[in-house]
Order: structure tokens, then sequence, then C-alpha cells
């Protein structure tokens, strides 16, 4: 009886070690939304902007920003998204001074630098364009959880279909939430005031 009594007293033990050590681990590991933030696109990258100069993921770091995954072949959620982006610039004004956007190609294969340049530049000169190699845009792809496919057209072409979201990441390059394609004009300008502490 003695030696059960000691077994289960020693089991008793450990069930309290274990669970004193999953609380301290609980305790001292970051939790909630800022742990998500920091982990949700983090990573390194080496990319390139539309004039050609090599950049990082220090480029989100700074100020608020939007980030978008397209490419300059893209019909209609792309140049409609870059368009919206351009509203909101307007109608923020001064409030949206320190705000920058990126747009992302997921189709690096077609999409120079140059061509990248000439496309942004079409809708707004606050928007950067970013390439570059293959596994580097499949890594903040991943990063970011967006899909990006290449889907074949007739005569040998092909598109590309994707993640329409837009990805508002704060000053410290982290995620604060997203913006829906299309989605109603004043909702989006709520979002990026609270995004801006404008709010």
């Amino acid at each position: 009886m003695r030696g059960l009594k000691a077994i289960r007293i020693g089991l008793w033990v450990c069930v309290v070690a274990v669970a004193l050590i999953s609380g301290a681990t609980y305790l001292l590991s970051p939790r909630g939304p800022a742990a998500v933030a920091t982990g949700f696109g983090g990573g390194t990258y080496a990319l390139i902007d539309q004039t050609g100069s090599s950049v990082d993921q220090t480029l989100f770091v700074g100020h608020p920003s939007l980030l978008f995954f397209g490419f300059t072949h893209c019909p209609e959620v792309c140049p409609t998204t870059l368009a919206e982006m351009t509203v909101w610039f307007e109608t923020l004004g001064e409030d949206g001074k320190d705000l920058r956007a990126y747009l992302i190609t997921v189709d690096p294969e077609r999409d120079t630098a140059e061509v990248l340049g000439d496309y942004v530049g079409a809708f707004s000169d606050r928007i950067t364009a970013l390439t570059g190699q293959p596994a580097e845009i499949a890594k903040i792809t991943a990063a970011w959880g967006v899909y990006a496919a290449k889907v074949p057209t007739e005569g040998g072409g092909y598109t590309m279909d994707h993640t329409a979201t837009v990805f508002m990441l704060n000053a410290k390059g982290e995620f604060e939430g997203t913006i829906a394609f299309k989605e109603d004009a004043d909702t989006a300008i709520t979002k990026l005031r609270r995004l801006l502490g404008k709010s």
C-alpha cells in the first residue's frame, strides 16, 4: 500500500510540475494580436524596386504601409485596386502624408523593374513597385499567405490568379488588418484613419 501511495504522490508531483512549467511558458511568451502581427509576414526578402535599387523587408518599417500583390498584365483586380489607392491618398489628404503603398508582383518573369515603374507611375507616385527573383517572390507571398498561380491562356500565354487583398501594416512593419477588393470606400477610409491614428 505504501508503495502505491508513493507512486500516486509521485504522479501528482509530476502533474503539478508540468502545470507550473506550462503556466510559466504561457505567461512569458507573447500572446494575442501583437504576437500574430509580429509573425505574420515575417522573414527576410531580397527585392528590387522600380528604379532597380535593391531593397529588403526594412522598406516597410518607419511608416504605415499598404501592401498589395498583383501583376502588370492583370485585367481588372490590380488596376482597380491601384486606382482605389490613389483615391484613398487624395481623400486622406494631409492626414495620409506618411502612408506608403507597395505593389509586389506575383509575375516576376514578365514584371521587370522598368515595366513595373511604367505601370505604377500611371496611377500614383506614392506607390512603389517591387519585384525580385522568383524564389524571393515565393518567400514573401508565402509569408503573407498570398495565393498566386499561373493559369495558361489561349495562344500559349498565361495570366495569374492571386489574392486580391490589401494588407495594412503599422510603422513597425507589422500586420494591422486588411481592405477587401472593392470594399466600400467609406469603410476603407475609416480603416486607414485608424491605422494612421487619425480616427
